[in-house]
């Protein structure tokens, strides 16, 4: 019943492109680079705006609180793990906001309680304060990001979905390293620098939301719900199975090497932190360099297998983390080829997941598809930290051979998921021509 009904709308889809197609031709639209619109475009530097300010203070906020407000290390973490945990809650209740109001509304409160939070963080001088903002700011985050994932698969057609996700993660990732190297550079103001920080970042929220006032602005209304809500979405079984996958692609692929390899690099290996921070650089260049070549890759491939590429790739980085710590003379190396393979896989990952997820979501509960794998990203970042952190003063070994069984279980669930994939999503599309945002399609 599911494909069935997924086979229709992707029918309906293609008559509105053909329809858009016409339009072009007739002289209506002009083209915009990548095929994507220009309001996309737009969207995407207010991304990059986004997460210049959010690099600046990431690296510091625990530093800015107990150094700067002189709060207890104790406190300073449980004011910034406050934001994860109000994010975690926050990201489900985000998905009906978004099938009821809109991406772009949902994304613009959110940015509006972002940039209210981090304000507040910038002048609190009391716990008190700093939970509370916190807590606004962790609101704004879990709504944040599954809106602004549906607020991208809307704006782009379905054949062109993989490289508006492509281009908005670079603008993410490039973002976050500038913003990084900003902030280190204000912070040696001490106080005053980490404070100008923070409302510089919650400004860059503001700018975000005027774009997406300003740019988006002939947005369709969102389909009427007809269906069960979570209920629907809990019966989807290829949404499921692709989620339950996500969670381990994002454990070993993101949480394995964000969460595990840098300590392990620095008590068990002997790196400096110097070392530490150009291999996260790695990775990050890495992302930036590659997403938008291995986007134009997978069109016309199957997604379950660019999926399962990425999870070898995971499994063989966990396997040279195993010889860095076994073979000190080539540990280094080892760990930058870890960094870089890593790096490749999750451009292969990432260019698949949400167009499939926007593919299976009808399009009345788009934003609920979009937030229960956005709460898929936060349990798989959790779980790394959780298990894994205790194990490595047992066994680094052990923990790095496991994360590789979990990639490689991962690799077999994504090829058996394309029997139950809808035989239209099977296959990343391959552009024909120039295409715009459908949004003036929608009404029709």
């Amino acid at each position: 019943m599911l494909a069935r009904e997924r086979e229709a709308e992707l029918v309906r889809e293609g008559r509105r492109r053909r329809l858009h197609a016409r339009e072009s031709r007739a002289g209506r639209h002009l083209p915009a680079p990548y095929g994507l619109s220009r309001e996309l475009w737009l969207v995407v530097l207010g991304i990059f705006l986004n997460y210049v300010g959010y690099g600046a203070v990431l690296p510091f906020e625990i530093i800015y609180l107990h150094d700067g407000r002189g709060f207890s290390l104790g406190i300073a973490g449980l004011v910034i793990g406050l934001v994860t945990g109000v994010a975690v809650l926050a990201a489900p209740l985000a998905g009906p906001l978004i099938d009821r109001f809109g991406a772009r509304a949902v994304a613009a409160g959110a940015g509006v309680a972002l940039a209210a939070g981090y304000a507040g963080l910038a002048l609190a001088h009391t716990p008190a304060q700093a939970l509370a903002a916190a807590a606004i700011a962790g609101a704004g985050n879990g709504a944040l990001n599954p809106s602004q994932s549906t607020l991208v698969a809307t704006l782009a057609p379905r054949e062109l979905r993989h490289r508006a996700t492509a281009v908005s993660r670079v603008a993410a990732n490039v973002g976050a390293g500038i913003g990084g190297g900003i902030g280190g550079l204000v912070a040696a103001y001490g106080l005053a620098g980490f404070v100008a920080l923070f409302l510089a970042n919650g400004f860059s929220y503001l700018i975000y939301v005027g774009v997406l006032l300003a740019v988006v602005r002939d947005v369709a209304l969102p389909v009427p719900i007809t269906r069960g809500g979570y209920r629907f979405v809990a019966r989807d079984r290829a949404f499921v199975h692709l989620v339950v996958t996500n969670v381990a692609m994002i454990a070993v692929g993101w949480g394995v090497f964000t969460w595990l390899v840098p300590p392990y690099a620095r008590n068990d290996l002997g790196l400096s932190a110097q070392l530490i921070g150009l291999l996260l650089l790695a990775n990050a260049a890495t992302v930036a360099v590659a997403q938008v070549p291995i986007a134009k890759l997978a069109e016309g491939r199957r997604r379950v297998m660019m999926m399962a590429e990425a999870a070898w790739m995971f499994v063989g980085a966990c396997l040279l983390v195993v010889i860095a710590g076994a073979r000190a003379e080539v540990a280094l190396a080892a760990l930058f080829a870890a960094t870089i393979l890593v790096g490749v896989g999750e451009c292969f990952h990432t260019t698949v997941l949400m167009p499939l997820v926007a593919d299976l979501a009808p399009a009345d509960l788009r934003g609920r598809y979009m937030a229960s794998t956005g709460l898929s990203w936060w349990i798989g970042l959790a779980i790394a930290p959780a298990l894994g952190a205790p194990l490595l003063s047992v066994s680094p070994t052990a923990v790095f051979l496991t994360a590789a069984v979990v990639a490689l279980l991962a690799s077999a669930s994504a090829l058996i998921l394309e029997q139950r994939l809808p035989h239209a999503s099977r296959l990343t599309p391959r552009p024909h021509g120039t295409r715009l945002s459908p949004i003036a399609a929608q009404r029709t």
